[in-house]
């Protein structure tokens, strides 16, 4: 049995299929869960809980981002938690909602020079910690997730994406 529940919508843009969408997610989230059990202790219910992903453009996230974030602006993911769940304790049944716009990750891959997958793997790992309670609203709390996102990247073979560069995910 599967560790998670992973339900995948391509929204709007031009994003590779569902099938592929969904193979990168299992990957990644798997790992990440693992990474989180096995080292942070992270507790998980006893049901693969439920996780979903919209993908969708820049149009469509700056909409939801102007009207539950009043920043009316695209951004690259945006994560919704369906229950509200500190790191260390175990969340519901459903984690929530992860949206991620196709335009800002292929501009930003680009920016970064690298590869559009690489990108959103990283996206998808940054999006799944807020899931789990993790934040980065200010340098304390951001230490502690860009951490997590660059082990957990460094076990799906990824680089650190924070390493030599300004972009930090805004909060």
């Amino acid at each position: 049995m599967a560790e998670l529940d992973i339900q995948i919508s391509i929204e709007e843009g031009e994003w590779p299929s569902e099938e592929a969408l969904h193979s990168l997610a299992e990957r990644v989230l798997e790992t990440a869960a693992a990474y989180l059990r096995e080292i942070e202790k992270q507790p998980f219910p006893k049901m693969a809980p439920e996780i979903s992903f919209v993908f969708t453009d820049d149009a469509s996230i700056q909409d939801i981002n102007a009207e539950w974030r009043g920043k009316d602006k695209p951004t690259n993911v945006l994560s919704f938690p369906a229950f509200p769940v500190q790191p260390g304790k175990v969340p519901g049944p459903m984690l929530g909602d992860i949206i991620i716009a196709r335009e800002t990750v292929g501009r930003e891959a680009v920016e970064l020079e690298k590869s559009f997958d690489d990108h959103l793997t990283h996206l998808m790992v940054h999006g799944f910690l807020h899931l789990f309670g993790y934040d980065h609203n200010n340098d304390t709390e951001a230490e502690i997730m860009e951490g997590l996102e660059t082990r957990i990247l460094a076990k799906l073979g990824l680089s650190d994406p924070y390493e030599g560069q300004d972009l930090k995910m805004e909060p």
